[in-house]
């Protein structure tokens, strides 16, 4: 086979440039004598939504408390010492991965303010389409932003709404916003949970001893042995309060005009934990089923089926069991490289994937190779993963990709490049994507087998089930300010993303 041409060099290699970065993950719990630890350790759980900040909010009855660090949950919340400046009977919490700009504290979630009905925490996960235009108008009104988040520009409506009460303010500011979220919101009262009216994002009501849950999965229930109760439904705003008496009420609003759910198909196929279950789907169970899709659509003679971990695990089990080809753990992640260490030099980028990936040798060497990967973003990963296989003895090296080829970009809360930079969109076709990237032969799984996996029916394309954009370009909302941004404007920073 030919080697592959035109590839970046050692040099230009970005070991984290090249996958679709997680969005963010949402906690609270209301009423509860541990809500500071309960929700310290829900954000554990939810880590893989986002690595680079974390926070937490609670109410103590009294007043507000507030600690938000840069960083891992593990780093700061779990000292005592963190925990008791943050005490309170009722908590939230946020992990964020921010989609463009600097990673600063000023941005980290939930956010707080004092207004004329109480104080307010809101934090988020989604993006807000319309989220640019609104703050520019709130600017040119009089409004000062404290941070470049969309979660903030939330707080201004809410500010600004003319309802008497914390709830209703909440329901208004949340009826001006177009986009993704999946949100959670507390007062000295209240914790209020909502979802998108096209249910993007997930979200999940649970309980731990007669106290309300909200969570972005339900992998954060389970880490504290909370049951769950059911998912917040799309377009619903769940709102939960603590009376006099210490009892807790909850009342369901369905403040929008109803319409069908479309949760976003990459929640299945990479951000979810796998123990998580999203829309009454488990994920691990999806993704084996992509795999046993992948095989029946492109099946390979083969000796091994490999998968790129941690996200190809699941589909290639699935994809071994449905060719009969063994699978075998040919490349073994190093689960300990973090930001801190990989510094932007000549002599630790020459390493690249080898930062994370080390090829298993002795389940390589003198084998036709399967690798089974999620998703393929820019190719770059890929390509050296194909380059590594190869140094390690593999005979042919054949990829499988358990969801369909990515062809444009998100804007609700998916940190993805321009689709001039994606590599189905830089290759004429299949064959010249293989070339590049230097495999044997490349094959992706349909959209309507990645469907059919998930639990759905065949794509209905006049009413797709999911929200599947970055594979079709059907976007499910109005992209206000994509559509409103300058001319010299580029087109990934004209959205204001950063509330993950």
């Amino acid at each position: 086979m030919e080697s592959p041409v035109n590839h970046p060099s050692d040099d230009s290699f970005d070991m984290y440039g090249d996958t679709l970065r997680e969005e963010c993950g949402v906690f609270g719990i209301l009423g509860h004598p541990d809500a500071p630890t309960l929700t310290a350790l829900g954000l554990h759980a939810l880590q893989h939504r986002g690595q680079e900040a974390a926070g937490i909010v609670t109410f103590d009855g009294r007043q507000f408390h507030s600690e938000r660090q840069l960083g891992l949950v593990g780093d700061h919340f779990t000292d005592p010492a963190t925990l008791k400046r943050i005490p309170g009977h009722m908590a939230m919490g946020h992990v964020r991965y921010s989609t463009t700009g600097e990673t600063i504290l000023r941005n980290v979630q939930p956010l707080f303010a004092e207004l004329e009905v109480g104080g307010i925490a809101i934090a988020h996960n989604g993006n807000l389409t319309n989220g640019l235009t609104l703050r520019r108008k709130l600017i040119a009104q009089g409004a000062i932003c404290q941070s470049t988040s969309d979660t903030e520009v939330i707080l201004h409506l809410i500010a600004r709404s003319q309802r008497t009460s914390s709830s209703d303010r909440f329901v208004d500011a949340i009826g001006a916003v177009e986009g993704a979220y999946a949100m959670v919101a507390m007062t000295r009262t209240k914790l209020i949970g909502a979802r998108d009216p096209n249910g993007i994002r997930p979200l999940v009501l649970g309980d731990l001893d007669g106290k309300p849950i909200f969570a972005s999965e339900t992998c954060a229930l389970d880490i504290i042995g909370a049951k769950f109760v059911r998912d917040v439904e799309n377009g619903e705003v769940i709102v939960c309060e603590i009376q006099a008496d210490g009892t807790v009420t909850i009342e369901s609003h369905h403040p929008f005009q109803p319409r069908k759910e479309r949760i976003c198909l990459f929640e299945y196929v990479y951000f979810a934990r796998p123990d998580s279950v999203v829309a009454g789907r488990s994920v691990y169970a999806a993704r084996k089923h992509m795999g046993i899709n992948l095989a029946k659509e492109a099946p390979v003679e083969a000796d091994v089926v490999v998968p790129v971990p941690d996200g190809g695990t699941p589909a290639a089990i699935g994809y071994a069991q449905a060719s009969g080809i063994p699978f075998e753990l040919g490349i073994i992640r190093n689960h300990y490289v973090g930001r801190t260490f990989i510094e932007p030099t000549q002599s630790i980028r020459a390493f690249g994937v080898k930062l994370k990936h080390s090829a298993n040798r002795a389940e390589i060497a003198g084998k036709r190779v399967v690798l089974i990967d999620d998703s393929i973003v820019r190719g770059t990963t890929s390509l050296k993963i194909v380059q590594m296989i190869r140094e390690a003895g593999a005979s042919e090296v054949h990829i499988r990709v358990a969801s369909p080829m990515i062809y444009f970009s998100d804007y609700y809360g998916i940190d993805t490049p321009d689709p001039e930079k994606l590599l189905a969109n830089q290759h004429k076709d299949l064959a010249s994507m293989c070339k590049f990237i230097g495999a044997d032969s490349l094959q992706f799984l349909s959209i309507d087998g990645l469907y059919d996996a998930v639990g759905g029916e065949p794509r209905d394309n006049k009413a797709p089930q999911f929200t599947d954009h970055y594979f079709t370009g059907d976007y499910p909302t109005q992209l206000t300010d994509l559509n409103g941004r300058s001319k010299n404007e580029p087109k990934q920073i004209s959205l204001l993303r950063e509330a993950g």
